[in-house]
């Protein structure tokens, strides 16, 4: 089956930057596909149903600002008359991966900066979380930590691993049908999340929304190998992850050797994609030009091209798999 002939799979992708795109850059638009590789056009063109959109702040004063201005622009889109379905129950999930015009959102939090200061106290940060929850309407997911360290546990460039406020935090999540979030944690912070849930016997899915394997590319922000089967072992999702960074600064075909990895460690039924598009242009290291490979630079020609390159390796029930079924599935799951 060549190019031409294979199916447009319906895609869910984990991890976007969209709203902090639009909150923060002079001239923003959701149209602008020169700009941003999540633009709306780019997601039509590629089949999207369903589109994650990350809220995400830096920990540092004013990051629960940054934040709440991201939760408005979020509300703004879901009112807005540009085809976008706010996604919020599993009703809504099958409308999404059903609609012929209509692009699925649901919103995820990206560091717990965004609702907690790192100097305020624990309980306003919770309200701040609720108040993103209500007028969002639904929340997928939320990562502890970023790159950096907060008062919650160490990130991907730290070393120590959970808080006594992010053992609060997951005890607050217990039974939300809110899963917790890897992609951005120390392996400190991640085996910690783990054994508090299992030690306190907590309902919390887990996930990694946008991350690829260690064992391929050697980077902090990948997953090791035993990361990986605890998260197969737990039923979760892993989302490939599209930057060169974290891929191979040289092959964009590395890509495809991480998928293919994935499945051979179990994870068949947990790869899905989170390509993780965002604004590069004002980006302060030159070292990361270009951020993403040309095969992969935008979702409206990125997912097909893929999985066409994958169509001799897997299945087309694999391919279904990867493109939209385990991730909905996963959805539906933790909802109902």
């Amino acid at each position: 089956m060549n190019d031409a002939q294979l199916p447009l799979f319906p895609v869910v992708d984990l991890h976007c930057d969209l709203l902090v795109y639009l909150t923060d850059v002079p001239g923003a638009s959701p149209e602008k596909v020169e700009e941003i590789g999540c633009a709306l056009p780019a997601l039509t063109e590629g089949n999207v149903k369903l589109q994650v959109m990350a809220i995400y702040s830096a920990a540092a004063p004013g990051s629960t600002n940054f934040a709440a201005l991201q939760r408005d622009m979020y509300k703004q889109l879901a009112t807005d008359d540009n085809n976008l379905l706010p996604v919020t129950d599993v009703e809504s999930l099958h409308q999404a991966m059903s609609s012929k015009e209509r692009i699925g959102m649901v919103a995820a939090i990206e560091n717990a900066a965004g609702f907690c200061e790192e100097d305020e106290p624990l309980e306003e940060g919770f309200k701040k979380l609720e108040r993103i929850i209500a007028d969002c309407e639904r929340i997928l997911y939320i990562s502890l930590t970023h790159h950096t360290a907060n008062r919650f546990g160490g990130g991907n460039m730290a070393s120590h691993g959970i808080t006594r406020d992010g053992k609060m935090l997951l005890d607050y999540l217990h039974g939300r049908r809110i899963a917790v979030d890897l992609s951005h944690t120390s392996d400190a912070l991640a085996q910690d999340i783990l054994t508090h849930i299992d030690q306190e016997r907590l309902d919390i899915p887990v996930i990694a929304s946008h991350s690829n394997f260690r064992t391929i590319w050697s980077h902090n922000r990948n997953l090791p190998d035993e990361l990986v089967q605890e998260i197969v072992h737990r039923k979760g999702l892993i989302g490939m992850n599209f930057l060169r960074a974290f891929l191979h600064t040289d092959d964009p075909d590395a890509l495809l050797h991480h998928i293919l990895h994935g499945i051979g460690k179990g994870a068949a039924d947990a790869l899905c994609f989170g390509a993780d598009y965002f604004y590069t242009a004002d980006h302060p290291d030159p070292s990361r030009f270009p951020f993403y490979h040309k095969e992969h630079e935008q979702a409206g020609t990125s997912y097909n091209y893929l999985l066409s390159r994958l169509r001799p390796l897997l299945s087309v029930q694999q391919l279904e798999k990867l493109a939209y079924q385990n991730a909905a599935n996963f959805i539906q799951r933790i909802w109902s």
